[in-house]
Formats: C-alpha cells, sequence, structure tokens
C-alpha cells in the first residue's frame, strides 16, 4: 500500500522500485520542490538487529549527505515512519545506466569513456571524505536528459534488506563486486574501482565481464575467472582502454588504481589523444560556405597553379608599370643644338636623324680611306640626364617617386638593376 505521507513529504506517485524498497515522488511543502523518495524495509527483524540496521542506516545517510559534488546525488532529508526508512533526494530528469544499456541501444566508445570518468571524479571525492561506496553498477549510475553523469546510494549497499548476507558480510550485486567482497573481506576505496572497472567494461563490450547461470557461478567467476580484454569481444578498441580496464580489475586491490582521480585522468587521456579513432565517434566537418567549394582549389597541385598564376600576374604588372615606353640608347643631340666650330671641317658635322657626318658614307672613313673609331659621347652626359631626372621624382609621392626614379634609370641606364656607377653607360665612359 503507498502510503501518503513520509515525514514531513506529501507522496505524489511512485516512480519505481528499487533494490531495497519503492522509490517514491514527492513533494517538500516546506521548500515548494519535488523530491525522490527512496525507502527500505525493516519489517521482520528481530529488534536489536532493527536498532543496529537504524543506527547504521542514518550514520550511512548522514556521511552520503555530506557530499556536494556535481556527479553525486544530493540527498536532502532522511527519516523513518514505522517499519520504513526513507531518504529524501534530488529528482533526476534522466535514465540509470541500466535502462539505457538494457534497451540495446548501445554506447559509443567515447560516451563509456566519459560516463566512466564522471564516475570515477565522484568517487575521487567521496573516497578523499573516508566514505566508501560499495554498489557500483548501472542500475546506480543516473545519465541526465542535459548529459551530466551522476550517481546515488553511497553506503546503501551495506544496509540489510535490499543486498545479499554471506558469511556474515552484506554484500552488493554480485556480476559487480570485487573478489575481496565476494570472500567477506572490508571493502575499501579500491573495491569502488573495481566494480567501476566492470562497469566500463560492460559499456564498451554490451556484456558484463561475470555473468555465471546462477549467484554462487557469478561470485566463483569474480574471484577466479580471467576476463578477456574488451578489444577481443569488441575490435577496434585502443589498446589504452584494454590497459586502463584490467588495471581497474586487478584481482589483487594492490594492483589496481589506488586513486579514481588517476583513472579518470587516464580515461580522459585518451580521449584526447584518440578521440578520432574510437568506435562509434565522428568528427564534425568544419563549416563550409555556400562558394567556399567553388572558390578553394581542390588539391594542392590547383592551388600550386593557381598561387604560381597569381605570382606571374603580379610581375607582369609590375614589369610593365616600371619599364619605359621603349627601352633605347639615349637620342643624339641635334645637330642644331650642339655648337660647332667655325673652322671645323664639314665631316664633323652631323645629321640629325643617322648620327653620321653629313654628306659621308655610313662607315666613316679617314683621309687615306680606312674607317676611324666612333666618336665617344661626352663624359658625364648621361650622369647628369640621370641626375636631372632622379632629381625630379622627388617631388611625387612615395610609390610614385619610386616608379619615377626606376624609370629613369632605366632609361639611362637600360637593362641594368646595380649601381649607378656599374652602369654599362659607365663602364664605357671608362674604357
Amino acid at each position: 500500500m503507498t502510503p501518503s505521507r513520509l515525514g514531513r513529504y506529501d507522496i505524489t506517485g511512485t516512480l519505481g522500485q528499487g533494490a531495497m524498497g519503492i522509490v517514491y515522488r514527492a513533494h517538500d511543502p516546506l521548500i515548494e520542490r519535488v523530491v525522490a523518495i527512496k525507502t527500505v524495509a525493516c519489517a521482520g527483524l528481530p529488534e536489536k538487529e532493527a536498532e543496529e540496521f537504524e543506527q547504521r542506516f542514518f550514520r550511512e545517510a548522514k556521511s552520503a549527505g555530506k557530499l556536494n559534488h556535481p556527479n553525486i546525488v544530493t540527498i536532502h532529508d532522511i527519516g523513518r515512519d514505522g517499519d520504513l526508512a526513507w531518504i529524501a533526494m534530488e529528482l533526476l530528469d534522466g535514465r540509470s545506466l541500466r535502462d539505457i544499456l538494457d534497451a540495446g541501444a548501445g554506447l559509443s566508445c567515447e560516451r563509456a569513456i566519459e560516463i566512466a570518468a564522471a564516475v570515477a571524479d565522484a568517487l575521487a571525492f567521496a573516497h578523499a571524505g573516508g566514505i566508501v561506496h560499495r554498489d557500483v553498477k548501472p542500475a546506480n549510475i543516473m545519465v541526465l536528459a542535459n548529459g551530466s553523469v551522476k550517481i546515488a546510494d553511497f553506503g546503501i549497499a551495506q544496509l540489510p534488506g535490499g543486498s545479499l548476507t554471506l558469511a556474515g558480510s552484506v554484500l552488493g550485486s554480485p556480476k559487480y563486486m570485487s573478489p575481496e567482497q565476494v570472500i567477506g573481506h572490508k571493502a575499501d576505496g579500491r573495491s569502488d574501482i573495481f566494480a567501476l572497472g566492470t562497469v566500463l567494461y560492460e559499456m564498451l563490450t554490451g556484456q558484463p565481464p561475470f555473468a555465471g547461470d546462477n549467484l554462487h557461478a557469478t561470485m566463483y567467476q569474480v574471484v577466479h575467472k580471467a576476463v578477456p580484454a574488451p578489444s577481443e569481444v569488441c575490435a577496434g578498441l585502443p589498446p589504452a582502454i584494454d590497459a586502463i580496464v584490467a588495471r581497474a580489475m586487478a584481482r589483487e586491490p594492490a594492483a589496481r588504481y589506488q586513486d579514481a582521480a588517476e583513472m579518470a585522468a587516464e580515461l580522459r587521456r585518451v580521449l584526447d589523444t584518440t578521440a578520432a579513432t574510437l568506435p562509434g565517434t565522428t568528427l564534425a566537418p568544419p563549416p563550409v560556405t555556400a562558394n567556399a567549394e567553388k572558390a578553394a582549389p581542390r588539391n594542392p597541385l590547383l592551388r600550386g597553379i593557381f598561387i604560381g598564376g597569381a605570382v606571374a600576374v603580379v610581375a607582369t604588372a609590375a614589369f610593365l608599370l616600371l619599364r619605359p615606353a621603349a627601352v633605347t640608347a639615349p637620342a643624339p643631340q641635334a645637330a642644331s643644338d650642339r655648337p660647332v666650330p667655325a673652322n671645323a671641317p664639314p665631316a664633323a658635322i652631323v645629321t640629325e636623324t643617322t648620327g653620321k657626318p653629313a654628306g659621308q658614307p655610313s662607315a666613316a672613313t679617314s683621309g687615306n680611306g680606312k674607317p676611324t673609331a666612333p666618336a665617344k659621347a661626352a663624359p658625364g652626359n648621361w650622369q647628369a640626364a640621370l641626375q636631372s631626372a632622379m632629381k625630379a621624382c622627388e617631388a611625387e609621392s612615395v610609390f610614385s617617386r619610386v616608379v619615377c626614379i626606376e624609370k629613369a634609370r632605366w632609361k639611362h641606364c637600360p637593362g641594368h638593376w646595380g649601381e649607378i656607377a656599374d652602369c654599362p653607360s659607365a663602364a664605357a665612359e671608362k674604357r
């Protein structure tokens, strides 16, 4: 029969059946919030055992209530009404990992590692406060609608009623227990790490590492069975995952991770280094604009041709801009512009069009008919003209000045890019 009230909480519905009792949806009239209330039945226990149960129950619940961590379900209140002990906790919008695995949808390797790392964070926090969970299993791991992960029921595995009692020791779920719990030894934080290793194994492979036909067969496997590596069951898993699972599930506690924080760090290291190759993991392609596919070259060869063509166009434009309209030798002065001595012979008069003495053949000859050497240009004429042209460029803007100077250099010293003193015209002048 569903109670109408537990403590100050009004029961408004049933959320499900837990391992130790029914889980109710309830309303807290004092703070005006909705909570989940998990009950533990203690009916039928002898009076002495009932007292011990109540003391242990409240001690464990109070300890768990001190755990304030984003990956741990928050406990609000505890109490007892008649034969029912109860715990009021935050109501979560999500599903248990058990429900997700049973649905058969499967988890990607990346998501399995993320969930295990979040649970390891929670265990590390609890262990640092001296609290051991003792019953880490998929049913106690909640995956919320926003993707975050929380673990519930810290310390509850020690309570009678919802667990198996063997040789005076209270056990959790046999498929996820550590060997030392199975044989009745005290559980510590390393026991939780072993249990998390079995949960991770099941998330990766889709099957628990230990699953006998009956309870005793399962417990025997926990103590004696050599479990195959996850990659042997599910091909494609990285070797680093095999190593993490093997260390977490080592039969001897001393061979396991001694701190759950170390396990969490190694799990995230696998995500950082091998995320692109994990089974079930896909990387989103970079965003592509509407015209990017048409505008971008499709391979390195086309890209090289495109860049080379652009460079050629720029170089050609620069050449056309900097060179003068016609690269010619300096034009000789007209005959009328040059002073001619009064007693100069006719051969010394040079025509304006040919640069040869008027009335003479193209090759100058001496009086005896032999050809004579061409007359040398007046020293410094081309240099003076170049200096004058360069001085005129000073009135231009910076860019125009550079273009103007280069045009002057090409006009008075064609085809030469070096120092002015090295100009072929200067070299000819020195000879």
